[in-house]
């Protein structure tokens, strides 16, 4: 289903740049101290083009390609309204979303990367966004396959599988009362709070987006990171995003 229509009089509120200074290819990350960490780090020549509610964006050069990292807060919600700016008022055609996520699977280790294929959520954004009833939202399968290509390349593990996405911070909540209504179907390796709304979103405007997520927490380990194992992690995540975008 396509975008809802929006007046030509309407203009984004909460990213607020000139057009020509958003990239077409966009990496978003939750936390905007992280999008400043990544425009410092990996990008040549970053600029500043968003601030508003603290929401940093950047756009600068990586490997010679022009690309915009962004903040999208946390929640469908929250990135529902930035996906959508982005898409619908800048021209953004690809975004690659790099977060965190919680494991459901024996399988996964602290921190491996999870690449999702679908994601599914309990949530009505879909229905209020427009009017499509689905629960299940969908990647680029164009993107998606880069990303795995440059991860065999870089000889980077990472897991290709479904996402749940929730309104509610698994930690905060009683996740397993969740797990036992998701269609059988459906089997989630990873929990996360705004992939759905990322692939609903980009779908609608007929534009690419993809997640790759690196596992935190688990409920089948208590492995904790150090802080230079975690940022090591969130490194390779970062490179393989901005290498695939």
């Amino acid at each position: 289903m396509t975008a809802p229509k929006v007046s030509s009089e309407v203009k984004p509120v909460h990213i607020v740049a000139n057009k020509e200074d958003i990239a077409s290819k966009v990496v978003m990350a939750g936390d905007p101290l992280r999008v400043k960490y990544i425009a410092e780090k990996f990008l040549e020549n970053p600029k500043l083009v968003n601030e508003v509610r603290g929401m940093l964006g950047y756009t600068g050069t990586y490997k010679g390609k022009r690309v915009t990292v962004i903040g999208h807060g946390m929640g469908m919600a929250s990135m529902g309204i930035y996906a959508f700016e982005l898409f619908c008022f800048y021209n953004v055609k690809e975004v690659i979303r790099v977060g965190t996520c919680g494991s459901n699977s024996k399988d996964l280790d602290i921190p491996d990367l999870i690449l999702a294929k679908r994601s599914y959520t309990e949530s009505n954004f879909a229905y209020t966004y427009n009017g499509d009833v689905t629960k299940l939202a969908y990647p680029s399968t164009a993107l998606n396959e880069r990303i795995l290509a440059n991860a065999n390349k870089e000889g980077k593990s990472i897991h290709l599988g479904d996402v749940l996405c929730t309104e509610q911070f698994s930690f905060y909540s009683d996740e397993e009362h969740l797990l036992k209504r998701i269609p059988e179907s459906v089997n989630p390796i990873g929990v996360e709070m705004e992939t759905f709304a990322l692939f609903k979103t980009a779908t609608s405007f007929d534009c690419d987006a993809s997640a790759i997520l690196s596992v935190v927490d688990s409920k089948y380990s208590t492995k904790q990171l150090s802080v230079e194992e975690r940022q090591t992690s969130l490194d390779d995540m970062i490179t393989l995003a901005l290498d695939s975008i």
